[in-house]
């Protein structure tokens, strides 16, 4: 992917910051209803966070690199100058599309922490990989995730990356629009449908990430390759390729994302068209 330095006003960094005591409990680790215990007793409590995929706490912590602390050369230099573009590109589109549509785009930021930190939504942990505030309307990521991405996941590359991060964005796009709030309210009044409300939220950020590459290609960023790199990380943190990993099994009544299929159909699909009306999971079949 093509990209140029930019200033990192988009970035908040607080690696090498921790918590007091060493603290760190996880946040939100299935989108707006998750599976997992932790993230249903924090949206119970009005919390609650978007992630790109499935808890990683299913696997061994790994230790993650880059940090702020002392006057050390930072090792992750180049990939949070790179998130710094990506950021600024993202939300550069979105907010053209904002103004198109009559609507005022507000910013978020993206927070780069080691291990855990404070959020709107409770204490962060990078065992739940990136995630989405609604609380604090800001994104989540410990850069030892693309190296999970890379290694356990088999998706490589700066435009996988770059899907990660267009796909959190994409979770702020729904709470501006108040579709977060709506699956919120839907999932109160029908709790039975908590996990076909999860993966329609979350195809949906992957469809708003693939307009973004749209955009991203109609800019002339995209080489050779960034496309797949884009859908292999899609397909990689699918739920039935996660769960056959982990567990060895698949079992689609506890998904929250979707199947690596129906993610890599609705990135696309938003890659492919560049349009939001046609990011609408919550009609029809997924």
């Amino acid at each position: 992917m093509r990209w140029s330095r930019t200033s990192d006003s988009d970035i908040e960094d607080r690696r090498g910051q921790g918590l007091p005591g060493g603290m760190a409990l996880p946040v939100g680790g299935g989108g707006v209803i998750g599976v997992i215990v932790l993230i249903v007793t924090l949206l119970l409590r009005g919390g609650g966070g978007f992630d790109v995929g499935p808890s990683l706490n299913q696997f061994p912590n790994s230790a993650t690199g880059g940090s702020n602390i002392g006057n050390a050369p930072d090792p992750d230099k180049d990939l949070v100058d790179f998130l710094g573009f990506v950021m600024k590109d993202v939300q550069a589109s979105w907010q053209t599309k904002f103004q198109a549509a009559g609507r005022q785009y507000q910013p978020t930021k993206l927070v780069l922490f080691e291990r855990a930190t404070p959020t709107g939504c409770g204490t962060g942990s990078s065992a739940t990989g990136p995630f989405y505030c609604p609380a604090d309307g800001k994104v989540y990521l410990d850069l030892g995730f693309f190296r999970e991405l890379r290694d356990r996941f088999g998706a490589p590359g700066d435009f996988a990356q770059a899907y990660v991060v267009a796909h959190e964005i994409g979770h702020h796009i729904q709470n501006l629009l108040g579709i977060e709030q709506d699956v919120r309210s839907q999932r109160e009044r029908h709790p039975n449908d908590e996990s076909d409300l999860s993966i329609r939220t979350e195809l949906q950020a992957d469809c708003f990430a693939g307009v973004w590459g749209q955009n991203a290609y109609d800019e002339k960023l995209l080489e050779s390759g960034d496309l797949e790199e884009g859908l292999a990380a899609a397909a990689a943190v699918g739920d039935d390729r996660i769960q056959k990993q982990t567990t060895g099994r698949v079992d689609p009544e506890t998904w929250t994302h979707g199947s690596s299929q129906q993610r890599v159909t609705w990135f696309r699909r938003g890659f492919d068209t560049g349009a939001v009306d046609n990011c609408d999971t919550f009609r029809g079949s997924i």
